[in-house]
């Protein structure tokens, strides 16, 4: 029996040897999980009759440490969740792996092929689709035409009224520095994608402190051409109940018409150097496909080479009532079991599922350290369950020969 008993001893540590090697090897592994063997007593009726390996705990819900990546497509769980992959069969399988990229096909997946689940949006719109593949459009992004030109900037109120009189602008021609005081360029876009200038020339008036913006567009003053007349408050700031704002009409040829809104919202006239904190105008021309990333909130955003963003989609995370209870496929991901309970699916920061943080991975929560005194302990334990087999065996040698 004692022989029985240190061998079953000896088998079991075997096991628990063998949980340990693998957290040791996958100590490198992103998104690893460590396991432990329990052991568990063997009887019979109420004799002991060894020892034997129970069960094998996941710690499942205790996070790896942050490796810092800076790609984009490259993300980490802050907190409870699974990222939602799909295999070729159709199963669902949760991982803590967030290592993206669009496949050959343009879908979102992980690092083993499988592909992400998530929210599908269709831009502009925000509204989320139903849960399913990520698929990425890889096209070339449209046009979009110009509607408004934001426009501010401190006028000098040390400018002097010019000594030569404006004069309007035809096709070739160019205007005099003599007479204006400041020059600024905004480019537009038509339906097409071409690109305009509106050049405004600001003109400093004798009256008062009124500044006249004559415009032109693409080198060509429109006709009539009347300016626009700023007024300013001795404070300084633009007076609200004057002129504020224009619409500008851009010759186009073949595209649709094009006017322009522009506004001087936020424009003052103080003295000093002539400054221009905003010249923005919306609308962009074609652009093509260049790459992903994903933001903290899960958003998969596709890049164009006009410099635009589009959110896409939204990246789906699974929380359950037991984590623990999942079944292992690998060493980094996990499917469904009655033990873990039915996953409940939402974007990352809804309910209880963590938010992102993008540009990183969870490493393995492996502590080496910890690993290596449970290897020396399991070492002492096999050397015990040997000297007892030896003993007994020089026992029953010393028997023999007595009998």
């Amino acid at each position: 029996m004692s022989f029985d008993i240190a061998l079953s001893g000896i088998q079991a540590i075997n096991e628990q040897l063998g949980s340990i090697s693998n957290n040791i090897a996958n100590a490198g592994t992103f998104g690893f999980k460590s396991s432990r063997a329990n052991f568990s007593a063997m009887y019979a009726g109420d004799r002991p009759t060894g020892t034997r390996i129970g069960s094998t705990s996941q710690s499942i819900t205790q996070n790896g440490g942050v490796l810092t990546t800076n790609r984009g497509t490259d993300a980490l769980i802050n907190g409870r969740g699974f990222f939602v992959t799909k295999d070729l069969t159709g199963q669902m399988n949760y991982t803590r792996v967030g290592i993206f990229t669009k496949a050959a096909d343009n879908y979102l997946v992980d690092s083993s092929g499988r592909r992400v689940q998530g929210y599908a949006m269709t831009p502009p719109s925000t509204v989320r689709g139903a849960m399913g593949d990520v698929l990425v459009p890889t096209g070339t992004l449209q046009a979009k035409p110009s509607t408004k030109v934001d426009f501010q900037a401190n006028l000098s109120a040390d400018w002097k009224p010019p000594t030569v009189a404006w004069a309007p602008l035809t096709a070739g021609a160019v205007a005099n520095p003599a007479t204006y005081n400041m020059s600024k360029v905004s480019v537009v876009y038509d339906s097409l994608g071409k690109q305009h200038a509106i050049t405004q020339y600001f003109v400093k008036t004798a009256t008062g402190n009124d500044v006249d913006v004559h415009i032109a567009v693409d080198g060509v003053s429109p006709s009539p051409a009347a300016p626009i007349t700023l007024k300013f408050l001795p404070s300084g700031q633009l007076d609200t109940t004057a002129t504020v704002s224009t619409n500008v009409t851009v010759p186009t040829g073949s595209a649709a018409p094009l006017t322009v809104a522009l506004g001087y919202n936020g424009t003052t006239f103080q003295a000093g150097q002539a400054t221009t904190s905003i010249n923005a105008a919306d609308g962009y021309a074609p652009g093509d496909f260049v790459g992903l990333d994903l933001n903290d909130d899960g958003g998969v955003i596709a890049k164009y080479s006009n410099g635009q963003k589009q959110q896409i989609g939204v990246v789906a995370l699974a929380t359950f009532p037991n984590d623990e209870g999942l079944t292992p496929i690998d060493n980094t991901s996990w499917t469904e079991s009655g033990t873990s309970g039915t996953a409940n699916f939402a974007e990352p920061g809804q309910g209880v599922a963590g938010k992102l943080t993008t540009g990183a991975i969870e490493q393995s929560n492996v502590d080496v350290t910890t690993e290596l005194v449970s290897l020396m302990t399991s070492q002492r334990n096999y050397q015990a369950n040997s000297k007892v087999i030896s003993t007994e065996n020089a026992m029953l040698q010393s028997l023999m020969q007595a009998l």
